[in-house]
């Protein structure tokens, strides 16, 4: 969604308020609009971003949380929106473009610090953390007729990495790296997960990168219509890959994560939910403890699979750059922090 749509969904958002609650103007400017940057819909940030905007809000005129209405903050209207990923994500947060987004914990080291793919670029020191969300596993499919069934495998195949400002992207280039490879020795393309999906479907593509927590829709969609497998990213080159990149963990996508296609092997990385330390401490101390109300735990449950994975045990794993100030108040007052 471009940002210019958004404010005019924004603007009927606010109509609709008004009309449905009756109420005057003073209240109406009352609402605080607040934006989470995601990806692109069809991968796991997009929905999971979706159920927690639901539960940060708490437009004027709801009903009280203990007579079963919103948790949220009083007066949010939270909004998920749709963005090319991670490396977008922290770049907009900078820039004042969007409120907070999701991203891979080492994009947002990468931003903070000005290393890796930020190589010579002021650094984001402003970045903060809102929670650790959940791993996100690296996907690597490819069609069964392509033969590949290794990521050496895919010298001189038509690969698509995901945009350059993805959190797919430069984990791919990683990836391809520990193998003995580089973005030379493929034909690379820089679709979006949706359209490498269509073209992959088309045999015009013989693979696509993906990194997101399982199942993500646009691959389920994939698997059922398509003959795909997942390449398994493992053996003494993940080893390597691991001890130099160490935000990475082996872990696995199970079999039963997309219908006819068998499970695999491959690495992850933690998906975290970041801000500006622009953002008020009051604000975010309230959007922390409105997402570990538990009336959003009940909607993290039963929204998308990965929403079981949001947890506040968890909720500080990884985190390779400081908490929002508003954030920190809140796990201190839990007990999380001495």
């Amino acid at each position: 969604m471009r940002l210019s749509a958004l404010a005019g969904a924004v603007r009927a958002a606010a109509m609709t308020v008004v009309l449905v609650t009756g109420m005057g103007q003073a209240q109406a400017e009352d609402i605080r609009y607040f934006t989470i940057g995601t990806a692109g819909v069809g991968g796991t940030y997009f929905p999971l971003a979706g159920t927690i905007a639901n539960s940060i809000s708490n437009p004027p005129g709801s009903r009280a949380c203990d007579e079963g209405g919103s948790c949220g903050v009083p007066g949010l209207v939270a909004v998920a929106q749709s963005s090319h990923g991670s490396v977008a994500n922290v770049s907009a947060i900078a820039s004042g473009g969007l409120n907070s987004g999701f991203s891979q914990a080492d994009v947002a080291y990468w931003a903070y610090s000005g290393t890796g793919t930020f190589e010579g670029r002021e650094p984001m020191r402003d970045l903060r953390v809102i929670a650790a969300l959940y791993p996100e596993h690296m996907h690597l499919v490819a069609s069964r007729s392509s033969g590949i069934a290794s990521v050496r495998d895919l010298k001189g195949k038509r690969v698509s990495l995901d945009k350059t400002d993805s959190g797919t992207y430069p984990d791919a280039l990683l990836i391809l790296e520990a193998f003995g490879l580089a973005e030379a020795d493929i034909t690379a393309e820089n679709l979006e997960p949706d359209s490498a999906a269509e073209a992959l479907r088309k045999g015009n593509l013989d693979a696509l990168f993906f990194s997101g927590g399982y199942p993500a829709r646009v691959l389920a969609e994939l698997a059922a219509s398509t003959d795909v497998v997942l390449v398994p990213i493992s053996g003494p080159e993940v080893d390597r890959m691991l001890v130099e990149h160490s935000f990475f963990i082996r872990d696995e996508i199970p079999d039963d994560a997309y219908p006819d296609m068998a499970g695999a092997q491959t690495v992850a990385v933690g998906a975290q939910w970041l801000t500006s330390l622009a953002e008020s401490d009051d604000l975010i101390y309230g959007i922390t403890r409105a997402l570990w109300n538990g009336s959003t735990r009940h909607l993290l449950d039963v929204g998308h699979a990965k929403g079981a994975s949001v947890t506040l045990q968890t909720a500080l794993d990884g985190i390779s750059i400081p908490l929002h100030p508003g954030a920190e108040r809140y796990y201190r007052e839990a007990g999380m922090i001495r």
